[in-house]
């Protein structure tokens, strides 16, 4: 049974606890790699003719026709995710993804957001007073960062900040690490500007950078009240009787509680450099949506932009040069492995475009889907984009391999770009929140010492809840043509 499940051991309670043990992201990506070159000598090749409409390229939906494919031999297998690497276009999604997580990385390193949130924290700490809004109050500052520049990564550094913290207010490590990362996972779900899901996404998808914000604003605030509802009444459910905790008897409160007495007690006092730093931050993220929606800025002056901010912000943190490029280089290390999912999926895409065989892809998935009501098959390929996930966590990633698919079949079953766009975010952001392949998830599930089982099963009735808002935003998007 053990072997069959992953491992398993018995606790000090006799009790059998399982481990569950899942392939690295990239392994998953090179079977899947392997498999879609097995794929091409048994999917029939095929096109569809193009055309310009609305300023971009489109599929002509009564144009497919077969023809001869071009199957992968093994020579392709072992040379496309070098391929991957050389794209031009994987390329300038790398360097993007390089330079943000660089220069956000710069910013964390001058201690600004860390500062502010110490000290936030330190202040509901002494003021129990103020309890009813602790949760609301950082759920919606995580929600922000979340939304705004994909914070991901960054969230791990505040799990053991936050556990000590809610233990000290009479709550459980569920609420501790729930803050914080489901905090930012709902902003990363219901993303307005994030630069890595919806400026890469909308890039692939041809239409305009962070263009439809107006439905994904009222997403972000629906989602993220949502998300308080839920954690904010478990956390005074908790408060009340912690017996209700499925980790009670499991946690040492008393040696987390006299922890969380030295969080915020003197240390670094906020200047005006880490208040400069905050503002700089927001004025780069409105200076990105102008020149985007005024000056068509797109990946180059992007990355431009950030580039800039990570600079300014090492002079002004007065960072030496040593410690700016150390945090710089960090950041950039910290997103190596998405940087390799993103490859490995850009040369998915090339091995069966060599091959001939998207259009087919298309082709057999708009068949499938095509009788049903657009607003069905939106649904359907949330659920599509949900499994995807599992296997690709990297929102980048994800989006590198599937909106090129993606896009194309919405404008064959009558669902605009913008709408798939949507379904991406949703189906990317929400399952990074429980599924075991996310390093992320996995890593802060470990610093709080929370078994993934336990989570799971906290979580996964609230994952409905927020699915049928998904559902429900998707159904509106698909019926007013967004």
């Amino acid at each position: 049974m053990c072997i069959l499940l992953g491992s398993c051991r018995k606790t000090k309670h006799n009790v059998m606890k399982f481990k569950i043990r899942t392939p690295n992201t990239i392994v998953l990506m090179l079977m899947l790699l392997t498999l879609f070159a097995a794929l091409t000598w048994i999917i029939p090749g095929g096109n569809y003719d193009r055309v310009i409409e609305d300023g971009r390229e489109v599929v002509d939906p009564q144009s497919f026709a077969f023809g001869e494919s071009d199957p992968a031999s093994m020579i392709d297998l072992f040379q496309a995710p070098i391929k991957g690497f050389t794209d031009s276009y994987a390329v300038s999604i790398i360097l993007f993804v390089f330079i943000v997580a660089g220069a956000f990385s710069v910013i964390q390193r001058t201690g600004a957001f860390e500062l502010v949130i110490h000290k936030a924290a330190r202040f509901f700490k002494n003021n129990p007073q103020f309890r009813p809004v602790f949760v609301p109050f950082f759920m919606i500052l995580f929600s922000i960062m979340g939304m705004s520049f994909g914070m991901s990564e960054e969230v791990l550094v505040f799990i053991p900040l936050f556990l000590a913290l809610s233990h000290a207010m009479g709550y459980d490590s569920i609420t501790g690490m729930a803050i914080p990362f489901v905090g930012a996972g709902l902003g990363f779900a219901g993303a307005i500007y994030n630069p890595f899901t919806i400026g890469i996404a909308q890039g692939l998808a041809e239409i305009q950078l962070f263009s439809g914000s107006g439905l994904r604003f009222v997403l972000w605030i629906l989602m993220t009240t949502l998300g308080i509802y839920m954690v904010a009444r478990y956390a005074a459910r908790v408060h009340r009787d912690p017996t209700i905790s499925p980790l009670y008897g499991h946690e040492d409160h008393q040696r987390t509680a006299e922890e969380s007495e030295s969080f915020g007690e003197g240390g670094q006092q906020i200047n005006a450099g880490h208040i400069t730093i905050l503002i700089l931050f927001f004025a780069t993220l409105v200076l990105l949506i102008y020149g985007v929606l005024k000056w068509d800025w797109y990946i180059l002056e992007l990355s431009t932009l950030f580039f800039v901010l990570g600079i300014s912000s090492a002079i002004i943190g007065r960072l030496s040069s040593n410690d700016a490029v150390g945090s710089f280089v960090g950041g950039m290390k910290d997103v190596l492995g998405a940087v390799l999912v993103i490859a490995l999926s850009r040369s998915i895409l090339l091995l069966i475009s060599d091959a001939n065989i998207i259009d087919t892809i298309l082709f057999y998935m708009s068949s499938g889907i095509g009788g049903l009501h657009p607003v069905f098959s939106a649904e359907l390929m949330l659920m599509v984009q949900t499994c995807i996930n599992v296997i690709v966590p990297s929102g980048s990633g994800q989006a590198a391999l599937t909106i090129p698919i993606m896009a194309p079949l919405g404008d064959l079953v009558g669902i605009t770009r913008q709408s798939v766009v949507l379904i991406f975010q949703l189906g990317d952001g929400l399952t990074n929140m429980i599924i075991p392949t996310s390093g992320i998830t996995m890593g802060c599930l470990g610093m709080a010492k929370i078994p993934w089982e336990v989570w799971a099963k906290w979580l996964l009735p609230r994952m409905v809840a927020l699915y049928v808002l998904a559902f429900a935003v998707i159904a509106f998007a698909v019926l007013t043509g967004y």
